[in-house]
């Protein structure tokens, strides 16, 4: 299946940026959001104010640019033919075995912030600040693989 955008492409292309930038920005707030999260258990008056900028962060760019990301990065995959066994790929393939990972990774913060919502804490504060890390690689990665196109 291929889609031809057409002169819609660089539209869409710019949008699906766009998002990136934004569901980016949330996964680097939301591990830094988490550890102050954590630091202010047994605080029950900053603790809920954490559960409610999460829920914000999540509510007003996480979840809906992650969906953005996911939609038109779909159709900029089938504009190249990805699901038409286009030749040359695999470079993107890697991109979305990337994407899947960055997408487990909001599912585990998103997860965990509601842990801590009930005063469950499981790493430490510093497990967190490295776990802040693991966007940033991806994003190196992605980079590399979409503008080099590696394999």
């Amino acid at each position: 299946m291929i889609i031809d955008l057409g002169a819609a492409y660089p539209w869409v292309k710019a949008a699906h940026v766009v998002f990136v930038i934004f569901w980016m920005a949330g996964l680097f707030m939301l591990p830094r959001y988490l550890v102050y999260h954590q630091e202010a258990l047994g605080d029950g008056a900053q603790e809920a104010l954490w559960v409610e900028r999460e829920a914000k962060l999540r509510q007003m760019i996480l979840t809906p640019s992650m969906i953005a990301v996911w939609v038109l990065g779909l159709l900029l995959a089938a504009n190249l033919g990805l699901f038409s066994g286009g030749a040359g790929l695999g470079w993107l393939h890697a991109k979305l075995t990337i994407v899947v990972l960055l997408s487990a990774y909001h599912g585990w913060a998103v997860g965990y912030g509601r842990r801590l919502g009930k005063g469950v804490a499981r790493l430490t504060n510093r497990q967190l600040r490295m776990a802040n890390e693991l966007p940033a690689l991806a994003t190196v990665l992605i980079v590399v693989l979409v503008i080099a196109k590696p394999f």
